[in-house]
């Protein structure tokens, strides 16, 4: 009878760990950053505001939002920001997370400092 207590409970911590920000802390070169969930470094941008992307066009060409699932829920540091299409993308603290198309592999942290406005996002 326990089995019949315990699935639901299972199926529900599963579904609410699959909206979560799909973000992951890394050593890298520069320390200790953020990654997404395929090991790419994210970045932030300080052009943008919090709560707010001004990386649109080219810009999110170079530095691919990370964007939310549909559904995806803001939780502790991790924040939703609506760009102006409508979609979501993930933020840390406010500021929108980017990843930096000429990183390779997991753990390149070649945007850091990118042009003095993009630097690798710290936990």
């Amino acid at each position: 009878m326990k089995t019949l207590y315990l699935a639901p409970l299972a199926l529900l911590l599963g579904a609410t760990a699959a909206f979560a920000a799909p973000v992951k802390t890394m050593k890298t070169d520069k320390g200790e950053v953020l990654a997404g969930e395929n090991g790419m470094t994210l970045y932030t941008f300080k052009n943008d505001k919090k709560g707010e992307s001004v990386c649109y066009d080219m810009c999110a060409k170079n530095w691919p939002p990370l964007m939310a699932a549909s559904g995806a829920k803001a939780d502790g540091a991790y924040s939703l920001v609506t760009r102006k299409d409508g979609s979501k993308q993930w933020a840390k603290d406010g500021m929108p997370l980017y990843f930096w198309v000429k990183d390779m592999k997991a753990g390149d942290t070649t945007g850091d400092g990118m042009n003095g406005v993009w630097n690798v996002a710290k936990p």
